[in-house]
Order: structure tokens, then sequence, then C-alpha cells
């Protein structure tokens, strides 16, 4: 699955068990260069390559996805609250970046800057983020266009991701940090990849549903010749 996800070199690639006859499903996730615990944007598209509503049992438990008939797919994935850091130096990271507050959630650093203009001027030092020690750093700003609430970037050359385009697993963080500042419990997200993407967020407790949209591109086979 490595060596496919190698040759694929996207983001992430999914592997689904689809031959097997149990209601709940295997699905795994490989950036080009490791297997990651937790992926959003590979599993809305497994969902929607399957159809309709699905279970999956991954790194991260069980997982479901929600078809509402119109083309949305909710995700229910586990909420990841971010705690405080204190006292660390960004600059080797961000280079001149104005770090607003810096926090900690369980894969990944969360930085916070004043604002849209901010986040799109950043300039990532790949090499000072992969000695983090961590998978890697979201970057977040408030929202300030109609109907965002909040914006984001997501770095993670340590797995072979310079800047990914569309982030699901960093929503869970994400939408832990602004729905307690923004008081409302469900958000809209724009990550400002050169891509872009958007992702609707509702916090529920533990839980963070995200939903989303996927359309084929593509259809092929693998050969192992």
């Amino acid at each position: 699955m490595q060596s496919v996800a190698s040759e694929m070199n996207l983001s992430e690639t999914a592997f689904v068990d689809m031959y097997s006859d149990t209601e709940v499903k295997t699905l795994r996730w490989f950036t080009p260069t490791a297997e990651v615990n937790l992926c959003g944007h590979a599993t809305l598209a497994t969902a929607h390559v399957l159809g309709g509503s699905q279970r999956f049992d991954t790194l991260s438990g069980e997982l479901q996805c929600l078809t509402d008939g119109n083309g949305m797919i909710e995700m229910n994935f586990p909420a990841d609250p971010p705690t405080p850091v204190e006292n660390m130096e960004w600059n080797a990271s961000f280079p001149g970046a104005d770090i607003v507050s810096a926090w900690r959630g369980v894969s990944d650093y969360l930085l916070e800057v004043p604002s849209v203009k901010d986040l799109l001027q950043i300039q990532p030092d790949s090499a000072a983020i992969t000695a983090l020690g961590v998978r890697g750093v979201i970057v977040t700003a408030p929202g300030e266009l109609e109907g965002v609430d909040f914006v984001s970037r997501c770095f993670y050359p340590a797995v072979g991701v310079p800047e990914d385009p569309v982030t699901g697993s960093a929503h869970t963080t994400l939408a832990s940090f602004w729905v307690p500042r923004l008081g409302r419990g469900q958000l809209t997200g724009v990550q400002l990849s050169q891509r872009t993407g958007t992702v609707h967020v509702r916090l529920d407790g533990d839980r963070v549903h995200m939903s989303g949209r996927a359309v084929t591109v593509l259809v092929g086979a693998l050969t192992t010749e």
C-alpha cells in the first residue's frame, strides 16, 4: 500500500477492504511517505465511490459517513481540542509571520494569525516544520469573507505533504478551536491552499461532524506488472 501511495503521489491515498462481507469496512490512509491515523478528504472520496452511508474501521476508531441524497456527505470524526503552547519560537518555521497564539492538538500544532492576508502571506520553512517532531502545523485566521467563519492552511512535510489542499483531520482541531470562540456549534471553514476547499463543521460533544462534496474525475485499474 505504501508503494502504491508513493506512486500516486497525492497527499493521501485511501485503501478500503471492498471484499469483506462485514458491515464495517477496514479503511487505511497513506501519504507518499507514511501511513496516517486520520484523513478526511480521502474518507469522503471513499464513501463517495462506495455510494450511500458507510462505516469504517480505522486507526482512529469507527468512523461513520452519511449521505443526504443531494450529494453532501457528512463524516463523524473524534474531536481534537487543542491546548495552549507557551514560549515557543516560530520564526524558523514561519519567518516573519505574526503568530497571535499557539496550540497543540493530538497530531499537529495550531497557530493563529490575525487575518486572511497574514495567512496568505506566510512562507513556511519545510525543514524547520519537520524538525518540530509532529505530523504538521495548521495555521488559521478569522474568516473575514461572507459566509466563512474561519480559514486555514495546513503543512505536513514530515509525512511528504509540503502543503495539503484540504485537510479533514485538521478540521477536528479547527472546529474544537473556533466553535467555543465564535459561540456557534456549526461553522464553515475554507482551506486556502492553491486548490482551496470548503468544509462545514459541527461540534457535538467529543465528535466533529464534517460535510462536503466529492466528484469522480478518474476511473482506472492498477496492475501488478
